[in-house]
């Protein structure tokens, strides 16, 4: 019965130090999302571009290149 309790002291410290050690990383990353955001206007980040649409081919065409992509 001894060693029982030993296992569930052990698996207590176990669970509260991983909490304790998920509410600091949770906490330093709070903190450097927000010193971070301070200097995000020294290099901006640019806006995605967008491509322009593909044009559409002919469907026999699209069918073989299909055909043949799968059979290599």
């Amino acid at each position: 019965m001894d060693i029982i309790l030993q296992g569930l002291v052990l698996m207590g410290f176990g669970m509260v130090f991983v909490f304790l050690f998920l509410l600091v990383l949770v906490g330093v990353t709070l903190v450097s999302m927000k010193g971070i955001a301070k200097f995000d206007s020294i290099l901006p980040q640019e806006a995605p571009k967008k491509k322009p649409a593909a044009k559409a081919g002919n469907d026999d065409e699209n069918i073989a290149l299909a055909i043949a992509v799968a059979l290599n």
